[in-house]
């Protein structure tokens, strides 16, 4: 009997002192409760009152960071193979021509392209025809642009280039290869150069490709040959000695006032033909872009509300200048203009010189008696492209079609990631309607926030449509402690194995002569 009561009292005394414990933790709970929704409700309070200014803060758009290069995540640009790259042979399977269409740019990547084929071909590349006809009838020549000695001895390590098809002395008698045409396929995979093409190399010796823009595909799975295109297009391909130092006077004397934004205007006839936006214009410039249209371009029913909607018009001057604004520019800011002749004149450019007034192009900076002359041809847009390159922040207004503006985005994110203002046209169409519609409130900070979700010119990955032109990351940058083995930075004397290994081909020990410059 004494066990149960001995029992019940020491269970009554453990009920007790539980209970008293569990008093003190729901306490606790209590407390810790009340403390959360304390700062809950501060925190709360303190959103509610600067709301305002917490919306400010996330729309911020630093515009002196913008000045700066963009942040290189580590990475660096670097060219030179990572793996084994033999020198080309001495003899190689015959010779490769090509003809180059278009501008400027457009003749740049087919230039590019050339190398590579011969390359693949285990050609011997003779320097690239630039076409004088179809575009600005210019006909300067690959000698009259580039630095042909330059060219010729970066890519020593990589393909046989020569000047001209040299002429055979066989038993007395002088005999000329002749070349036989041949018409590449539009994005043309290495199967065809690797066969077709070198079947014909081979039976005649030399081939001619013509015409030659957009001949060879652009995502090929082989990083050397991707990194190849861009020893070509960033290192070999330098202007000639007078359009660098011409370039170099421009950027001097933008810079005597401090930073400068170069912008490439693209409100030119042949864009605004192309892309079907007339509505915007009177009757008569209508019926010229129209008849622009039909005469250089595949028929196709356009309707410009529509185009407009989905961001396939180029950004007219005003627009520019209403994103830079809003961006938080101010109109002290230096703009360099690279552009054609503006359709429409004076009264497009009216709203976005009162914005920005500060508007400069090469003919208005170096008053040199060079660039009037060329102002539409190769020598007029070599110079805007070293300018728009060497600028601090540039800006493409479209960069669809346009191969001057995504060569240079390219260009510029290999040259140190260098800021890039990129609109998105399709994300802005809709901002820029409403403004038209008198619903102004909120259009700066709409455009902001729009302005926000854009690549400012750092590393990213490219996606579909991006061309490698335009993005050559990974495969053109490195980084010195990489995660993924393939990214590492090739050895610094990587110049002194590819020399060592031309000079072996050739027995020439004067190959040995290497720059770190090259790439």
């Amino acid at each position: 009997m004494r066990r149960p009561a001995l029992y019940n009292r020491q269970h009554g005394k453990q009920v007790g002192v539980g209970s008293v414990k569990a008093k003190i933790g729901k306490l606790l709970l209590v407390v810790v409760v009340l403390l959360i929704c304390t700062v809950s409700l501060l925190f709360t309070s303190s959103a509610t009152k600067g709301g305002a200014a917490g919306s400010a803060y996330s729309s911020e758009i630093n515009v002196e960071k913008l000045w700066r290069s963009a942040d290189s995540g580590g990475w660096k640009p670097s060219s030179a193979p990572r793996s084994v790259w033999p020198p080309p042979p001495s003899e190689t399977n015959g010779y490769l021509r090509v003809r180059c269409n278009g501008g400027l740019n457009q003749q740049r990547t087919a230039i590019c392209n050339a190398v590579l084929a011969a390359r693949i071909m285990n050609a011997t590349l003779v320097l690239p025809e630039l076409d004088a006809n179809s575009f600005w009838h210019d006909d300067s020549g690959f000698r009259g642009i580039y630095d042909v000695d330059h060219f010729i001895k970066s890519l020593r390590f990589d393909v046989k280039i020569v000047e001209k098809i040299p002429e055979i002395h066989k038993n007395g008698k002088t005999k000329k290869i002749k070349a036989v045409q041949l018409r590449p396929p539009r994005d043309a995979p290495i199967s065809w150069y690797t066969t077709e093409a070198l079947q014909q190399m081979k039976e005649h010796g030399a081939i001619y490709l013509t015409p030659f823009s957009h001949r060879l595909a652009e995502e090929i799975d082989n990083a050397e040959y991707q990194r190849l295109r861009c020893r070509v297009n960033y290192h070999a391909l330098i202007f000639k000695p007078n359009i660098m130092k011409l370039s170099q006077s421009i950027v001097d004397k933008l810079r005597t006032q401090g930073h400068f934004m170069s912008i490439h205007l693209r409100f030119e006839m042949d864009m605004l033909a192309f892309a079907g936006c007339f509505d915007i214009f009177n009757p008569k410039e209508q019926e010229i872009l129209k008849k622009y249209r039909k005469e250089n371009f595949a028929p196709k029913m356009l309707v410009y509300k529509e185009r407009r909607a989905i961001g396939k018009c180029p950004l007219t001057p005003e627009e520019v200048g209403l994103i830079l604004r809003s961006m938080e520019f101010n109109n002290s800011t230096r703009i360099y203009l690279a552009a054609g002749e503006l359709f429409g004149g004076e009264r497009f450019m009216k709203p976005f010189r009162a914005l920005f007034p500060h508007l400069e192009n090469h003919s208005s900076v170096e008053h040199s008696d060079e660039i009037p002359e060329n102002t539409q041809g190769l020598l007029g847009s070599a110079v805007d492209y070293m300018v728009c390159l060497l600028s601090d922040i540039f800006m493409p207004t479209y960069d669809g079609p346009s191969n001057f503006a995504n060569n240079l985005l390219g260009h510029r994110l290999y040259y140190g990631f260098r800021t890039t203002i990129r609109p998105d046209r399709k994300a802005l169409a809709p901002i820029f309607i409403d403004r038209e519609k008198g619903r102004k409130a909120g259009f700066e900070e709409a455009v902001r926030q729009v302005m926000l979700q854009t690549n400012l010119g750092g590393p990213h990955k490219r996606i579909p449509p991006e061309s490698f032109y335009t993005n050559s990351w990974p495969e053109c940058f490195c980084q010195t402690s990489p995660k993924n083995p393939a990214d590492k930075c090739p050895p610094d004397n990587v110049l002194e194995i590819l020399s060592s290994q031309l000079s072996q081909e050739n027995g020439d020990p004067e190959s040995n002569s290497t720059s770190v410059t090259d790439r």
